[in-house]
C-alpha cells in the first residue's frame, strides 16, 4: 500500500515549551522545514485538546530552529514569532 502524504510532523511535550516538533516533507522537496507556521496551525488544536488551554510556546527543533507563540480561539490559530521577508511582491489583475 502506497502512503501519498506531502509532510510528516513530529511533535512532544516539553519540559522548557509546551510542546517542541520537527517537519519534513522529502516527497516535495522540504527535507526538514527550519520553522512552519502551517505545522503549527494543525497542533495548537491538538495540544489544545491534550494539555487543556489555548495558548502555547512552541519550539520546532531544526537546526536553525525557532519559537513561536501559538493561540488558539474558536475555530481560528494565531501564531507569532521572529520572522525574516524572504520575498516581496505586487500581484496586479
Amino acid at each position: 500500500m502506497k502512503v501519498d502524504m506531502r509532510g510528516v510532523i513530529v511533535t512532544a511535550k516539553s519540559k522548557d515549551y509546551d510542546f517542541v516538533s520537527r517537519f519534513f516533507a522529502p516527497e516535495i522537496g522540504i527535507f526538514e522545514d527550519p520553522v512552519t507556521g502551517s505545522a503549527h496551525c494543525c497542533l495548537g488544536p491538538y495540544w489544545k485538546d491534550r494539555l487543556g488551554k489555548n495558548e502555547f510556546i512552541a519550539y520546532q527543533a531544526s537546526n536553525r530552529g525557532g519559537v513561536l507563540r501559538v493561540q488558539v480561539v474558536d475555530d481560528r490559530v494565531y501564531i507569532s514569532g521572529k520572522a525574516v521577508t524572504v520575498l516581496e511582491g505586487e500581484i496586479f489583475c
